[in-house]
């Protein structure tokens, strides 16, 4: 089965799709998205971020709930995009978050890839599968599900 590429999504587009902005915006770029189906969603960790938490004498981490929010978002820009613009909602609402595991720290230098895939769409219902990954490496993993507004300005 042929799936549509619709591509790629830069951070202009970004940021016209999503209500999000700095410092909640927590992906850089949207690659690889086939219709509603799968995307990647590209994070550049950098050590002035005004999130990251830091211990003494320890390198600082990305809080591992902020990933999972960069995978919402990821799944965000995928739903939208793949929907008339006549049609998409200036919002989109995180309601269920399941089969979270974090297994390692995200620092400074790092660049996170948030690979999402769709497991069920109905409606304005959607339920994804993420994983945050450094390089091959899986760093997090969740079941995400979304709300989307139909017909809601």
């Amino acid at each position: 089965m042929d799936e549509e590429t619709v591509g790629v999504a830069d951070i202009a587009e970004i940021v016209r799709l999503l209500p999000h902005r700095y410092p909640f915006l927590m992906i850089d770029r949207v690659i690889d998205m086939r219709a509603d189906e799968h995307a990647v969603g590209i994070k550049n960790v950098t050590f002035d971020e005004p999130f990251l938490v830091h211990y003494p004498n320890k390198i600082p981490i990305m809080p591992g709930v902020l990933m999972i929010e960069g995978m919402a978002q990821t799944i965000g820009v995928l739903g939208l995009r793949s929907m008339p613009a006549s049609e998409r909602p200036r919002l989109l609402f995180l309601v269920t978050i399941n089969k979270v595991k974090f297994r390692e720290p995200a620092v400074p230098g790092d660049t996170l890839e948030y690979h999402v895939d769709k497991i069920m769409r109905r409606s304005n219902v959607g339920r994804y599968r993420g994983e945050a990954k450094v390089g091959r490496k899986l760093i997090a993993e969740a079941e995400v599900g979304l709300f989307i507004p139909l017909g809601a300005q």
